[in-house]
């Protein structure tokens, strides 16, 4: 390899968040850099109905006028529920922090925003070829890397090999290629999760009035309890501009070990509870998908470098489920940003082994994404044991709530006796350890 001549600086693999972020920082450095995508075009594959908060991008696209951006809705609104069967209990929160330039988060759809983002890495000179998997790692067998054997120097697609100084893995949460470069083994069921989603056409006007939001803006509204059926899990609603994307996301070991319905008809369910059905109402479908979701946090992260690659992305795991948020894609967009800025610096010294990307590690060691991770790596585990939030708790609330709210002539009783035999049903010892548990994990 004295000798090697690479037919670009880089090439990314996968044109989602991170990839087109990695490409652009690459090409606006003025390197030679190469996205390979799978789907017919970026975004293709991606099926992310949700939110992408700001600041992330503020970091990547410091000048640039932010209503110009393809977001769907400024989130103004914050909804989370508590399911049982037969109630729902809602908290819905706004505030003006929630908006402000820096700390926003917008509503977006992914085959939209997407391609929107390839084409900035395009304007830069990347060059994006999609429509074509990459099947496999061109690597120099006199190297070696974690696991495995060899420098990664290149892919393989089909007949076609292209060759790099280095290679940035951004190919999303089921990626073959991860193992292959730095040893990744498979993660367990426990930290994986699957998602169903739909999107349903509704008008701007009728978006505004159910979710009582100005012109622009939205809401994000996340489901626990009855909406999984008891089992690890939880529902969301997104507002886009002319549409609600709407969806489940169940434990995939939860689901095989005891499930009473498939995840489509956990979504079925939500859609006909009547809290949501109302929402639906007139409404028609436009989309329906499914996916794998990383929710293992930092515990199933894999090496993030090795000799001649980076590894970015859902590809690296860098997701996070707290139960009244979900982060994914801010952390994509800045990992992608830290991977091309390291893979500068690597270029520019003439090192792409894995000492040489170590830029990469550092960057995210010393920012939110991995300070984040690392500070809720117990929540996983937390949030597998903590079946009352699915079956029991929303029970409790409901029976509370009608004891408040329901009167029916008969004479009202002290608060403290209406309320305790309803908590005593659940147990103070457990509920005095679900507290303590979700204190220590978040």
């Amino acid at each position: 390899m004295a000798d090697f001549e690479p037919d670009f600086d880089a090439i990314v693999v996968g044109a989602g968040l991170a990839g087109s972020v990695a490409a652009y920082e690459l090409a606006k450095a003025g390197k030679s850099v190469l996205v390979v995508e799978r789907g017919n075009f970026a975004g293709a594959k991606n099926m992310t109905g949700g939110r992408i908060y700001a600041h992330s991008l503020h970091s990547v696209f410091p000048d640039m006028d932010f209503s110009e951006l393809p977001f769907e809705r400024k989130v103004s609104h914050e909804r989370i529920s508590l399911m049982a069967p037969d109630s729902n209990f809602t908290i819905d929160f706004t505030s003006e922090d929630l908006t402000k330039d820096g700390q926003e988060s917008y509503t977006i759809l992914r085959a939209v925003f997407d391609p929107w983002l390839a084409e900035q890495a395009e304007n830069e000179g990347a060059e994006i070829i999609c429509g074509i998997p990459v099947e496999d790692l061109l690597k120099d067998e006199d190297g070696s890397v974690t696991g495995t054997a060899g420098k990664i120097y290149g892919v393989r697609a089909g007949e076609d090999e292209m060759t790099a100084s280095v290679v940035i893995l951004a190919d999303g949460v089921n990626s073959l290629l991860t193992e292959k470069a730095v040893g990744y083994k498979r993660p367990e069921a426990k930290f994986m999760a699957v998602g169903v989603k739909e999107v349903y056409e509704l008008s701007e006007q009728r978006i505004n009035d159910l979710f009582q939001v100005a012109d622009g803006e939205g809401a994000a509204w996340l489901f626990a309890g009855d909406v999984t059926h008891g089992l690890f899990g939880g529902g969301i609603i997104y507002t886009n501009k002319d549409s609600i994307s709407i969806g489940i996301v169940a434990g995939i070991e939860a689901i095989a070990n005891g499930a009473t319905r498939p995840v489509y008809q956990m979504l079925e369910d939500l859609k006909a509870h009547p809290a949501v059905a109302p929402v639906l109402k007139d409404a028609k479908m436009v989309e329906h998908s499914g996916h794998m979701v990383p929710e293992g946090g930092i515990n199933m992260m894999p090496e993030l470098t090795g000799d001649g690659v980076i590894v970015a992305g859902d590809a690296a795991m860098m997701c996070v489920n707290l139960g009244y948020t979900v982060r994914g894609m801010d952390y994509a967009v800045a990992a992608g940003q830290y991977a091309g800025q390291a893979a500068v610096e690597a270029l520019d010294a003439g090192d792409t082994s894995k000492s040489g990307l170590a830029g990469y590690v550092n960057r995210l060691n010393n920012s939110f994404v991995l300070k984040d991770l690392n500070q809720f790596k117990l929540v996983p585990g937390f949030m597998e044991g903590f079946d009352r939030m699915f079956c029991g708790y929303p029970e409790m609330i409901r029976d509370m709530m009608n004891k408040m709210f329901v009167i029916d002539g008969t004479p009202v009783q002290p608060m403290k006796k209406t309320m305790m035999p309803i908590v005593k049903e659940v147990g103070f010892m457990n509920l005095f350890k679900d507290v303590r548990g979700a204190m220590k994990a978040l």
